[in-house]
């Protein structure tokens, strides 16, 4: 958004000089037209290079932060402040400078005469298309502060289950790494130091004794092309993956891929009950609705499954049916939506799935990492246990021949 430098002459009859965001001119004199400012001048002011704006094109605002941001607002709105008057009070008391901004760009917005999801929707990289239609629809319906309310309790449903997620991953994840920090410690600091003594004693060396000393040789004399390999397979990965074919055999991948595929997919279900849900609930008609939640999915093989749903309702098909066909969804779910499209209570119904998933995901994170953890220390202690053995037979041999 563009910064007007203006001068303009108080109430008191000061001089005052200062910058302003706004979308032209019009709307600078108009809003110091409304503090009974006389406007004297006002010009475009050039924008220098700043870098600390420059990095926050980059920085994402925490979902914690939006879905508190978004309770806030219900509230003020539910207690009859003016909808500039809430986006002023938010703008000066959250702490996420990134969000201040945005916060600050959409009551500027308002303030010029568009509506609040219009002013939402010039940040798609902040607010969803959920968030925006779920407030177009609580505005044209005159209930704003409930929809606000219920994009609240969304957002906090949502992180809660990332956070679940996040939580049960961290410790494997922590433990993966220092085994491979310890096993290049070990094939490039310590075997080393065996490599000299097996050679100077002249010791035919066992098979895998001799596996580990070619890899700790590589290791040690050609370690940039191990660099140089790994970050071209990465960039070659995130490349193809990059792509639509590839990003669709990524997600096809992260729904079968043995144990954490079963995990993925009740995840998946979760999410799209909760937010197929919230939506018509708040009155989003339905083939908007499957539109929005397909690209909430965040999962290309959901989203094209969702796309033939909508396909199919275009020629008269219900919802369940095209959803049992595509094989994705379990038939629980399947047939929960049926009844709820029988008894026209399909938004309670799909609330209630994703309550359900929401306890099999907790369940299910729960035994896989109780699982996950003594099978991590026995892959560890075999990895290590194999690399002191192979390090250790050459020096029985000699003790042997002694």
């Amino acid at each position: 958004m563009p910064t007007f430098a203006y001068k303009a002459r108080d109430p008191k009859g000061q001089i005052v000089s200062s910058t302003m965001d706004a979308e032209n001119e019009q709307v600078v004199r108009n809003r110091l037209r409304e503090k009974n400012y006389i406007v004297t001048s006002i010009a475009l002011k050039s924008k220098s290079f700043d870098m600390s704006e420059f990095i926050s094109k980059f920085q994402k605002v925490k979902g914690k932060d939006l879905s508190i941001f978004a309770r806030q607002f219900a509230t003020m709105v539910g207690a009859g402040l003016s909808l500039v008057r809430a986006l002023d009070i938010l703008e000066k008391q959250v702490d996420d400078k990134k969000l201040m901004e945005i916060i600050r760009d959409v009551r500027i917005r308002v303030e010029g005469g568009s509506a609040l999801a219009e002013a939402f929707a010039a940040h798609p990289n902040t607010f969803s298309d959920l968030f925006i239609n779920l407030t177009k629809a609580g505005e044209v319906g005159g209930v704003l502060d409930e929809t606000l309310n219920r994009i609240a309790e969304f957002l906090e449903k949502d992180q809660a289950l990332k956070a679940r997620v996040k939580s049960a991953m961290t410790y494997p994840t922590v433990i993966l790494i220092f085994a491979i920090v310890i096993v290049i410690f070990l094939l490039t600091f310590v075997l080393p130091t065996f490599i000299t003594v097996f050679e100077g004693l002249n010791v035919k060396l066992p098979a895998m004794t001799l596996f580990l000393v070619n890899i700790s040789k590589a290791m040690r004399n050609y370690w940039y092309l191990f660099v140089f390999g790994g970050g071209i397979a990465v960039f070659s990965l995130k490349y193809y993956v990059g792509t639509p074919r590839g990003r669709y055999h990524k997600d096809m991948l992260v729904l079968k891929v043995p144990v954490f595929g079963m995990l993925n997919k009740k995840v998946t279900v979760a999410r799209f009950s909760r937010t197929l849900g919230t939506l018509l609930s708040s009155g989003v008609p339905v083939m908007q609705a499957l539109e929005v939640t397909s690209k909430a999915a965040g999962n290309k093989v959901v989203e094209e499954a969702l796309e033939n749903v909508r396909e199919s309702i275009r020629e008269g098909e219900s919802i369940s049916v095209p959803m049992d066909e595509s094989g994705l969804f379990p038939p629980m779910v399947t047939q929960m939506i049926a009844v709820g499209e029988e008894t026209g209570n399909l938004d309670a119904m799909l609330d209630k799935i994703a309550e359900f998933y929401d306890m099999e995901v907790e369940a299910t994170l729960d035994a896989l990492t109780s699982l996950l953890e003594p099978l991590l220390m026995v892959a560890i202690g075999g990895i290590v246990g194999f690399i002191v053995m192979a390090m250790f037979m050459p020096l029985f041999q000699i003790v042997n021949a002694v």
